[in-house]
């Protein structure tokens, strides 16, 4: 409850402040402006120089060992329980986004990759030429719906966003299949457990994509910008890439 009201109160503060933000009276300034569609930038900016300081000094070490102490085969098993534990999560936003043979892959991954595939520690599905993994969320469900993005938001700690993918991690966590049965299972530490393994494995598969991106990058916050709408916007036409590619520069 209190991570839900820190991302409650944060989304208010944010988009309030958007409102009151000024927009460029000058026709090339403003169409400069509503192109970039990044309204509190100098706001953004700020937390996205924290983001990158605690990221620095926390969560990249912790991923660098994570990657490096544990063989591949345990990370792709880790992974591939992760993905197994979000699959009615995934099934469910199919549904909504009246996508049958996405939510049928997502059924059929689930039902095998948990019996045959040891509770999804091995991807037997993929293995055996089935349907790959796809993700899904409130976020792209809400656009599929029709619901514009907004502004560009920089969310302390949980980084890139926008007013829709915010209004998305609230629903989320109402939502979410799999957390709903834990709770009422009073199995609560499975949810934390699983969101911070996931953190830590998501953070592992983009160490080396962000350094090259910074790397290659004059204005590092104006690359993560683009490099995340450009993901949304293929997440949200079904283009299933894996996170590491797609924040990799282009």
């Amino acid at each position: 409850m209190k991570a839900i009201v820190r991302c409650l109160a944060s989304a208010a503060l944010i988009v309030g402040l958007a409102a009151c933000a000024a927009v460029p009276t000058d026709p090339e300034e403003r169409t400069e402006f509503e192109a970039i569609n990044d309204p509190l930038e100098p706001l953004n900016r700020n937390v996205f120089a924290v983001n990158m300081t605690l990221d620095e000094y926390v969560m990249q070490p912790v991923a660098r060992g994570y990657h490096d102490t544990l063989p591949t085969g345990v990370q792709n098993s880790i992974r591939n329980v992760l993905n197994n534990l979000k699959a009615p999560y995934i099934f469910v936003n199919d549904v909504l986004q009246a996508e049958p043979d996405r939510a049928a892959q997502t059924m059929i991954r689930f039902m095998f990759n948990s019996t045959a595939g040891l509770g999804g520690l091995f991807d037997f599905v993929t293995y055996t030429n089935g349907p790959r993994h796809h993700d899904e969320d409130y976020g792209q469900t809400f656009a599929v719906w029709g619901i514009p993005a907004g502004p560009y938001l920089m969310l302390p700690l949980l980084g890139p966003s926008n007013p829709r993918d915010t209004a998305g991690l609230v629903a989320d966590f109402f939502g979410n299949p799999t957390d709903l049965i834990l709770a009422a299972k009073d199995l609560e530490w499975i949810t934390y457990s699983r969101s911070g393994v996931g953190a830590l494995d998501e953070r592992s598969t983009l160490l080396d994509p962000l350094d090259e991106l910074k790397r290659g990058s004059l204005d590092f916050y104006a690359a993560i910008r683009s490099v995340y709408r450009q993901k949304r916007a293929n997440d949200i036409a079904n283009k299933d890439l894996p996170v590491a590619d797609a924040y990799r520069k282009k």
